[in-house]
């Protein structure tokens, strides 16, 4: 499936669906993700699907997040197709598959970083994949706003 970009045009698509104003922030990618994320938030709110290229600024918005606010390389936290970070201080792997691994949806992880839902409550619906001892990021969720 083509990768769609987020650009100022696909955010105003969407916040014109969902009846808000157009995007007016720069077109700085860090500035289009954070608007991605409320938009995305809208969208739930709304019961309406977001976009791919909303999903992606997002979900690119709130693993950056994690990433500055967990430094690390003990945990790969993989959120397909749309990107993955490493994050959380420990020992870290150089080759091969890491062995601390969570990975799941976009929407599950939105949600999840926002504190719509808990990590208890997306583990006991099976949403989110963990494996390995440190693979646990109830400590670092919610993910605290920029």
């Amino acid at each position: 499936m083509p990768r769609t970009p987020l650009t100022r045009a696909a955010l105003d698509e969407q916040r014109s669906v969902l009846g808000l104003p157009p995007y007016a922030g720069a077109d700085e990618p860090d500035e289009l993700r954070r608007s991605a994320l409320e938009t995305a938030l809208a969208a739930y709110d709304a019961g309406a699907a977001p976009a791919r290229p909303i999903l992606r600024g997002a979900v690119r918005h709130l693993l950056d997040r994690l990433a500055e606010l967990a430094p690390g390389r003990s945990v790969e936290v993989r959120v397909p197709p749309y990107a993955a970070v490493q994050c959380i201080d420990g020992p870290h792997h150089t080759r091969g598959t890491p062995p601390n691994v969570v990975e799941m949806d976009a929407d599950t992880w939105i949600v999840l970083a926002t504190g719509r839902l808990t990590w208890d409550e997306a583990m006991k619906a099976g949403r989110v994949r963990a494996s390995g001892p440190r693979a646990d990021l109830s400590a670092h969720l919610p993910v605290p706003p920029s």
